[in-house]
């Protein structure tokens, strides 16, 4: 049996894998979902100033409070930028590093850098207090952000548990040592197929280049941007099989 640490991506708590934890649970795992700084229930720890570096140090925190090694550490989208800098920080505790419709965001680059050009200006325009309130799900579509799979009660459901995101996490620079260059790593793409993801590896596109090496795994799961609510069995049932690779 393994052990998976499951970080959300932005706006979202531990509660976003509860479909997903619950799975590898019943199948003997052990699951442990993180709620970053800032968020959800920890809505009220910091403020605006919450940045990347506190979300690393919840991640290695965990891993070090819980005595947690071999571990499946998953991150979902916006979760990447605090999951690589965990796996930087402690590598001899992790056994793989799954990228779920994510990936790692390279040494000295903050997340927002790699937006486009007028994604970022958007984004930086809406901030209220210094953090990105959820955009809605209009605003999704019009950015090419898959919804599919998620029915209206679902959206409601999201949107009410949402919480806005501490800007500092996506504006701060990540900064890794390379300690962690060489963990096995595996990409679950939702939003495009592997078809695609491998061209645009060949291509040198900035968001798949890194996506190359010997140390990587791919793996597809056609739904939207939110496999843990769109499709949590599915989800669950490609985390246990890259679990095993680990």
């Amino acid at each position: 049996m393994s052990t998976f640490v499951l970080v959300p991506g932005f706006w979202l708590g531990a509660w976003a894998w509860d479909d997903v934890a619950r799975p590898l649970r019943e199948a003997g795992h052990t699951v442990h979902a993180v709620t970053l700084t800032g968020m959800a229930e920890r809505s009220g720890e910091g403020g605006p100033e919450v940045g990347l570096e506190d979300h690393i140090a919840d991640v290695t925190g965990l891993l070090t409070r819980e005595d947690l090694w071999d571990v499946v550490l998953v991150a979902h989208s916006g979760g990447s930028t605090p999951v690589t800098g965990a796996a930087d920080r402690m590598p001899e505790r992790i056994g793989r590093v799954v990228y779920v419709d994510s990936g790692p965001v390279p040494d000295g680059a903050a997340l927002g850098d790699l937006w486009e050009a007028d994604h970022r200006a958007r984004v930086m325009a809406s901030l209220v207090d210094g953090r990105h309130p959820m955009p809605s799900w209009e605003e999704f579509a019009a950015s090419g952000t898959s919804a599919d799979g998620l029915d209206d009660a679902t959206r409601a459901a999201v949107r009410e548990r949402a919480t806005d995101q501490p800007a500092a996490t996506f504006t701060e620079p990540l900064r890794l040592t390379g300690a962690g260059a060489a963990l096995p790593k595996a990409l679950v793409s939702c939003s495009f197929p592997l078809e695609q993801v491998r061209a645009m590896i060949a291509s040198g596109h900035p968001y798949f280049s890194q996506l190359g090496g010997p140390e990587w795994e791919l793996r597809e799961l056609p739904t939207g941007h939110w496999p843990m609510f769109s499709r949590p069995a599915e989800t669950a049932a490609v985390l246990a099989e890259l679990a095993k690779l680990a």
